[in-house]
């Protein structure tokens, strides 16, 4: 009973992520209408950093101090930080929000590729491959086949939003590194390590002092930074410790689901059949990745 909790608990926090981070892409979107991709980024990570220090400092955590384990975070910014999070935000720029997402929504098949290949660091049983082939194809339905018509053009913007999701797919993976350390402390390191490297990039490549961005704009950045950045990488880290690399990074799939629902009844959009069956598809392929092992069968 108690690991049935457990587990609930842990899919209403991935449910939580997957609504910080699905929101991050309208706030993206408003704050590169008036700021250039490093300086947000750049942003984003600095303002993150504060905020998790502050949480470290409540927390009366530590920072690392053996040069093993920063080379490692080093390396984890690169996937979910400074590396990732700057070539999606180019890529934002020539490809429409919903093939992006869709694009995007591809981490976990990237997990599944990395796993069965190079690490086999969990165990990939029949379900949890289809399960992550399943929330794939949620996500199209979702959003809607035609967004896939554009697929071709603009191809270094398609590209890069791929290659961020497969740099998320490896954050996922390489985030199993860091068992040593809290959650608070591995995401505290990963920003620490994207700010000194973007603050330098952005003064470099762009003039973000020159900058003067509306209200609205600011307003994005903060919550951009703040909750889709230094609250959802608490939850990332914390899930990719309880339910494994992918089903942390399941919630992919239910960022488009989110988007919808936030549409449905915020805005009081109707939703499509073909939509409504592709939330159902998501939400089975996410319970299909993170159902609990049996153990009399062994199965994962």
């Amino acid at each position: 009973m108690d690991s049935n909790i457990n587990r609930s608990f842990e899919l209403s926090l991935l449910c939580l992520l997957a609504l910080l981070w699905g929101s991050s892409y309208l706030f993206a979107k408003v704050a590169l209408a008036e700021v250039p991709p490093l300086s947000l980024v750049a942003v984003r990570v600095s303002v993150a950093a504060v905020f998790l220090l502050i949480v470290m400092a409540a927390k009366q955590d530590r920072l690392p101090r053996d040069k093993h384990t920063w080379a490692r975070l080093g390396l984890q910014s690169v996937f979910i930080g400074f590396g990732s999070w700057t070539i999606l935000a180019w890529g934002q720029q020539f490809v429409d929000a919903g093939l992006a997402s869709v694009l995007n929504s591809t981490s976990p098949i990237f997990v599944v590729l990395i796993t069965a290949v190079i690490t086999r660091h969990e165990h990939l049983g029949l379900r949890k491959i289809a399960g992550a082939i399943l929330g794939l194809a949620g996500v199209a339905l979702i959003i809607g086949f035609d967004v896939l018509s554009g697929l071709g053009q603009q191809v270094a913007g398609q590209l890069a939003c791929l290659i961020a999701a497969a740099l998320y797919g490896a954050a996922a993976i390489n985030g199993k590194r860091f068992s040593h350390l809290s959650s608070t402390t591995t995401a505290a390191g990963t920003m620490i390590w994207s700010t000194a490297i973007l603050i330098p990039a952005a003064f470099i490549f762009e003039d973000p002092l020159s900058l003067t961005p509306e209200p609205k704009a600011i307003f994005a950045m903060l919550m951009l930074s703040v909750f889709c950045t230094g609250v959802a990488l608490l939850l990332y880290f914390r899930l990719v410790r309880t339910l494994g690399s992918l089903g942390a990074a399941s919630q992919a799939y239910l960022r488009a689901g989110v988007g919808l629902c936030l549409g449905i009844l915020v805005l009081g959009e109707q939703i499509s059949l073909s939509s409504l069956v592709g939330l159902l598809a998501a939400i089975a392929g996410v319970m299909a990745i993170n159902w609990p092992v049996n153990a009399h069968r062994g199965e994962a």
